[in-house]
């Protein structure tokens, strides 16, 4: 096995707040160790494109409470492809890269999957994301800091909500996983959330309405993960017409969800996982991904970390389900 004496370092996908403190975890790690650090800029299609800069510890002062990510990123379609990588390759060769730290969610870590596995390449992944929703680690780098905005949100509609006795369809993002929605509607006291995990009801929104919200409440919180085919505007027009004494509104947080300072636990998880990355290259750990259960680091390899079925704990829903009453 070639000895390494360089470590790159990207973000790519969606941006995660903590991003920032996983790149400065990862470069002085790093560079305390006795490694020297290449930044890569727009993630695999900055790889393909050599825009990479060496790293000194100063590069990553005061960057630790910043939310998006220095480096940028960006999906690359390019990278997708076999001429892609070999592509990348050549980059890192030419700039005497020998491992790469990956900081994304699922496409971004399959990517760093397919890119060890075709080319030989040491690749170690950071699990930032705001959906939660890579298997084998507890949380992800974002996500904290993203519940947290969302629940802040939901407090400032539900004021609204009250005053106009309202019903509000909150839509989060999440993509196939409820994380989010399902966690800020504990947290904000809200009244249903409506989840791709919760199959025990073909109709979500019929039980919610059901339950008592039309004999007990004239307003009320109902967070809705986002979809492709029901989304908050699914759900409110299906009020409007099938419970028209109600009075409905909808509110879509978008990227709204994405930005701000990261949260002290993200910061931390950050910091954790960022320095374990390193550990794990000089261990000889090749192709996982760094994350944390029960509080304690965790080595998952790429193929279980990619898997679409991330559990949510059902106790989740009947918690939910039993305090909004």
């Amino acid at each position: 096995m070639a000895k390494i004496r360089t470590i790159g370092v990207l973000t790519s996908g969606g941006d995660a707040p903590g991003m920032n403190a996983a790149i400065r975890a990862v470069t002085r790690t790093a560079i305390y160790k006795g490694f020297k650090v290449k930044a890569i800029y727009r993630g695999w299609e900055g790889l393909i494109n050599d825009e990479i800069e060496e790293f000194t510890t100063e590069n990553v002062s005061n960057i630790i409470m910043s939310g998006g990510t220095i480096l940028r990123t960006a999906r690359s379609k390019v990278f997708t492809t076999m001429e892609g990588m070999q592509k990348a390759y050549d980059v890192m060769q030419k700039e005497e890269i020998d491992a790469l730290v990956v900081i994304g969610g699922n496409g971004s870590l399959r990517g760093a999957m397919e890119f060890a596995e075709n080319f030989g390449v040491c690749c170690v992944g950071l699990p930032g994301t705001i959906d939660n929703d890579l298997y084998g680690t507890d949380s992800t780098i974002g996500y904290d800091t993203t519940l947290n905005t969302i629940v802040e949100c939901v407090d400032r509609i539900r004021d609204t909500a009250n005053s106009h006795e309202r019903i509000f369809f909150v839509e989060v993002m999440g993509r196939d996983a409820g994380f989010l929605a399902q966690n800020s509607a504990i947290a904000s006291g809200a009244e249903a959330a409506i989840i791709p995990e919760d199959s025990t009801d073909a109709d979500q929104l019929g039980e919610f309405m059901t339950r008592g919200i039309r004999k007990s409440k004239k307003s009320c919180i109902v967070i809705v993960s986002e979809s492709k085919e029901r989304g908050a505007y699914y759900y409110a027009d299906r009020v409007r017409n099938e419970f028209p004494e109600f009075d409905v509104r909808v509110t879509i947080l978008g990227h709204l969800q994405r930005g701000g300072r990261p949260s002290a636990g993200d910061r931390i998880f950050a910091s954790r996982t960022g320095y374990a990355a390193i550990e794990a290259i000089m261990q000889g750990q090749r192709n996982i991904m760094v994350g944390m259960r029960n509080n304690e680091i965790v080595y998952v390899p790429f193929s279980e970390a990619i898997r679409s079925d991330k559990p949510m704990n059902p106790r989740l829903i009947t918690i939910l389900d039993t305090l909004s009453i």
